[in-house]
């Protein structure tokens, strides 16, 4: 409750729920902070999804961001950090935010009926995780998307493990391992999206769903259109496929370096400018991704999560990022050359009884 000037007024809360016709809506409802996921949010999304997997009166799901910037620029991995610093109760609070987090992306995966996801404006980390995995994704003109994990020192989570290894060719790892920003039309084209929607038809295709659920593919034909231009993805896809299929960063770095054209110099420089334990981990996680099932993914990066949370990485990138926000991160290691394969090894290793199994 907010009393200002004499009167009271309820909180808006964080997350809304609502059904409109057959339909179970979610809205996440943060524009302040582009609509950021908090704990709090993925547990209650979690439990209303159980509930609307169950009830027959709710033939699909849609999940859309409020405000027109951001569908959901991922989780609040602020507050996460902060509290890894404090450390006792608060560490171990950290660590069960990503083993909800990632139960809710397995709950997406795993729903058993249409989940349509709208997406318009920014979509990065956890905003990914609750729309990648579900059955429909509609982008619009404003959409952009990335997996900017390695920028704080984090990796690609959220299901990147098998979502990324999946994209054509090797457009996925080249994503992860320079945070590289995308927009509608190249969403479209490494399967992100499933659907081209103008932002101002939206509303009308929200009402048409609502009104018929069980003809949801045929109303996403009707209101879908070509993307056009082409992604910019393209002309660059054989480079990518060529550099980024090494199973080694330093390999590719190497590969870039004698390149020496301008797409290769400027991504080297922006390797070079994230965390250098980030992009060896990445590399790894896409790589034994690609053989696994969303289901092992997702154990294998609740491993990563707890490893990296406590790296001296994790802090610093978003200290630099999200706190004092001077974009100077002092990664440590400071170079790829610097990190271990047995430290880089040691972040995949089975955490006993606390593995997250799903």
């Amino acid at each position: 409750m907010i009393r200002a000037n004499g009167v009271n007024y309820m909180a808006e809360p964080e997350i809304i729920f609502d059904v409109e016709g057959r339909v179970g809506v979610i809205t996440l409802n943060r524009p302040q902070v582009l609509n950021a996921l908090t704990f709090d949010m993925v547990r209650q999304m979690d439990r209303q999804l159980v509930a609307w997997a169950k009830d027959p009166a709710i033939e699909a799901v849609m999940i859309t961001g409020a405000g027109d910037r951001s569908f959901c620029s991922g989780g609040d991995i602020k507050s996460v950090a902060l509290a890894v610093k404090e450390g006792g109760n608060a560490r171990a609070e950290a660590g069960d935010f990503f083993r909800a987090e990632y139960t809710l992306n397995h709950r997406i995966f795993t729903f058993p009926k249409p989940y349509i996801s709208l997406i318009n404006g920014i979509v990065m980390g956890g905003g990914k995780g609750v729309s990648a995995h579900g059955s429909h994704r509609v982008v619009t003109e404003n959409t952009v998307f990335a997996m900017p994990e390695a920028t704080i020192g984090f990796f690609p989570d959220v299901g990147g493990g098998y979502f990324l290894p999946r994209c054509p060719g090797q457009t996925g790892t080249y994503l992860a391992l320079t945070s590289k920003r995308i927009k509608t039309f190249d969403t479209l084209y490494i399967g992100f999206a499933t659907h081209f929607v103008p932002w101002a038809r939206i509303p009308e295709l929200r009402a048409a769903i609502a009104a018929a659920p069980q003809n949801v593919d045929m109303i996403l034909k009707k209101f879908s259109e070509q993307a056009k231009p082409e992604s910019e993805l393209i002309p660059c896809r054989e480079k990518i496929d060529r550099y980024f299929r090494l199973n080694r960063v330093e390999e590719i770095l190497v590969d870039l370096e004698r390149d020496a054209s301008p797409w290769a110099l400027e991504t080297l420089k922006v390797m070079k400018s994230v965390s250098p334990s980030s992009l060896k981990i990445a590399l790894k996680q896409i790589r034994r991704g690609a053989k696994m099932d969303f289901a092992e993914v997702m154990t294998m990066e609740y491993r990563l999560s707890q490893a990296c949370i406590d790296r001296p990485d994790f802090y610093e990138g978003v200290r630099a990022a999200l706190i004092d926000k001077d974009r100077q991160p002092r990664w440590k290691p400071a170079t790829v050359s610097g990190v271990k394969d047995a430290e880089v090894d040691a972040c995949f290793q089975s955490l006993g009884a606390r593995d997250l199994v799903l």
